[in-house]
Formats: C-alpha cells, sequence, structure tokens
C-alpha cells in the first residue's frame, strides 16, 4: 500500500500577468512527492521558476492550477509550519540576534510561558553557535553570521517544513561548507523535511536525498529526478569519495548543459511553411543502449535534415521511466522507446 507524501505538489500550473496584459506561463504540471524528513533541492537555470515553486509551498504565492497538500490538507496561506529562509537574510537591523529570533518565538509561541520562551531562544542561539554575538546588531555581523540567525529563527518556531532559497550563495566557501555542515546535522537531529533551491551542483549532492531538475522556462517542467544514494549523516570528504559522486554529478551538469543549449536555439518559421510539418524543431529522447543506433546514425547522415526537420536534438535520459514521463508532459517531442512502453501507457 503506497503511503501518503508529507508533501504533495498535485500538477501545479503557475501564470504571471504582465504589464502588456499578455500571460507568462512559468511553471507548468509540476507534481512532486516530498516524503517527511526528506531533504529535497531544485536545481535548474535562473528563470525556470524554482524559486516560484518554492514560494508556492509556501503559501507566499498561490497556484494557477492545481495545489499543494501539507499532510494531506492543502496550503493556501503562508503558516508557521513552514518557514523560509531566503538568501538575504531578511533581518530587522534595529534589533539584535537575541531580540530578532525572539519576535518570531513571541508571535509563534506566544501561548508558552515566558521563561520557556526564553529558553527556546537561548536554546537555538547556542544550535548555530552565536552566544558571543547574542546582543549585537545586524550591522556588525558577518554575512555569514547574518544566515545563521535566520537560520535560528527559522528553527526556533518549530516548523513542520524549512524552506531555503539559495541561503548559502551569497557567503564565501569556507563560510558556506561550514553552514552546509550546521544545516545537515540540524534537520537530521530535528527530522525536519527540507526543500531548497540552489544553482550549486556540489552543495545539492551534498545535502540531498533527491535532486529535482528543471527544464527551461516558460512552461518549466520536472525534466529529470535523481536520487542520492549517499548514507548518513554525512560527511563532505566521504561524499566526495563516493563510488557515484561523480557520475552523479556528471549527470546533473549533463541536463544543465542540455538545458543550455536548448535555450540557445532558435525556431525557423520559415521551414515550417516551407515544408509542410507540424513542427520541424525535435527534442528526441533516448536511453544510451545499441537500440538508439537508428537516431545517431540519422542524426551524424544528416537524414532529418534531408527529409525537412530543421532542428533534432537528441536527449540523453537515465532510464524507460523519464523517457515516458518526457513524453507523456510533452517535455519530448519523441523518444527511442522499448516496444511494451507505447503499449502499457495506452492501457494506464
Amino acid at each position: 500500500m503506497k503511503t501518503q507524501p508529507y508533501i504533495e505538489v498535485d500538477h501545479v500550473d503557475k501564470e504571471f500577468l504582465l504589464d502588456n496584459g499578455e500571460v507568462y506561463p512559468v511553471l507548468k504540471d509540476i507534481h512532486l512527492e516530498i516524503q517527511k524528513g526528506e531533504f529535497v533541492s531544485l536545481i535548474g537555470h535562473s528563470g525556470c521558476g524554482k524559486s516560484t515553486l518554492l514560494n508556492i509551498i509556501a503559501g507566499l504565492e498561490k497556484p494557477s492550477r492545481g495545489g499543494i497538500l501539507l499532510e494531506g490538507r492543502q496550503v493556501t496561506d503562508p503558516g508557521p509550519d513552514r518557514m523560509v529562509v531566503f538568501q538575504n537574510y531578511s533581518l530587522l537591523p534595529w534589533l539584535t540576534v537575541r531580540e530578532n529570533i525572539a519576535l518570531a518565538v513571541d508571535e509563534v509561541l506566544g501561548s508558552l510561558p515566558k521563561a520557556e520562551r526564553d529558553r527556546i531562544v537561548e536554546e537555538h542561539i547556542r544550535q548555530v553557535g552565536l552566544q558571543g554575538a547574542a546582543d549585537k546588531r545586524p550591522a556588525h555581523l558577518s554575512g555569514g553570521m547574518k544566515q545563521r540567525v535566520a537560520i535560528a529563527r527559522a528553527l526556533a518556531i518549530r516548523p513542520r517544513v524549512l524552506l531555503l532559497d539559495e541561503p548559502f550563495g551569497a557567503l564565501d566557501a569556507l563560510t558556506r561548507g561550514n553552514l552546509q555542515e550546521q544545516l545537515m546535522e540540524i534537520a537530521q537531529a530535528e527530522q525536519l523535511t527540507c526543500v531548497m533551491v540552489t544553482h550549486d551542483v556540489d552543495e545539492a549532492l551534498l545535502l540531498s536525498d533527491r535532486v529535482v531538475m528543471m527544464t527551461n522556462g516558460p512552461e518549466a517542467r520536472i525534466g529529470q529526478i535523481l536520487r542520492i544514494p549517499f548514507p548518513r549523516p554525512r560527511h563532505r570528504l566521504e561524499v566526495v569519495r563516493h563510488p557515484d559522486y561523480y557520475s552523479l554529478r556528471g549527470e546533473m551538469i549533463y541536463f544543465l548543459n542540455q538545458q543550455k543549449r536548448a535555450r540557445q536555439k532558435t525556431p525557423v518559421r520559415v521551414a515550417i511553411a516551407k515544408h509542410g510539418l507540424e513542427k520541424v524543431n525535435l527534442e528526441v529522447g533516448f536511453v544510451p543502449l545499441n537500440d538508439c543506433a537508428p537516431l545517431v546514425v540519422a542524426q551524424e547522415k544528416g537524414l532529418f535534415q534531408k527529409y525537412g526537420l530543421e532542428q533534432v536534438t537528441l536527449v540523453r535520459e537515465p532510464g524507460w521511466k523519464t523517457i515516458w514521463e518526457g513524453i507523456r508532459s510533452g517535455r519530448l517531442d519523441a523518444a527511442m522507446v522499448v516496444a511494451g512502453i507505447p503499449l502499457a501507457s495506452t492501457l494506464g
């Protein structure tokens, strides 16, 4: 029997109305299931809707279609069960470290006695190692210390879900590495469910249980999901030495490079009228097996162009499941498949 996901992104579309009255489709048919205690990263090129999806999960944006379920209940507004850590810290400059954290605790956990609220604040200051800076204001803190305050504030209100929008993107490498280690320890100790937006392939591999790779916008979709097999607790050097590390890293970089090339392509409108074809620019999926030989030969011999196609991009997929998902979602125009897939897809 299939267990109910902790968070379900249920076939979400998101459109923005532009100033000229046109509609810009950011996300299309995003379906994702996240289990309790799982750490999921969203990765993709700028403009693919990663932060928009995170904001929809947080309740800060509303989907145009579909919805978000948290423990089976629909998310319609922001709430203390989902706390967001932004890249720009979002601290009140006139408050100290202790006061910034206490402000959130008093607002969300105001029914607790003051002594208990104070204990929670001090506990989370210790958790991120800021005892010596507790009475300092943000102007007297480094970037890494500010981000630790933001993480402590988020954790202090005991959220069920921690949402991170490129939380370490503006930090130097040493500070970023230290905070990544702290975040892993805290997330595991608290059994937090985490969703993080990042551009950093190595960060995603270090922190995540799964990496969700987004296609380009407009109408960005989930292109591929990688499961990360590294055991927990994790240590950076052990992760890098894992036999699957470089193959997974290569898979992610290959996907991102594919999306970069796809973005650079320009459609050829004249060719459509000239050849009378429905489409002349195709994304054709394949699995790197001997079965893909006809596609490779046709590409190398120029047979696609000979019969009126202008641009055919061969898209390497990791398996039959992603081939099927690509065809079903419309991400792929065609694919090399084993004979059973069309039959099974038709039968449902």
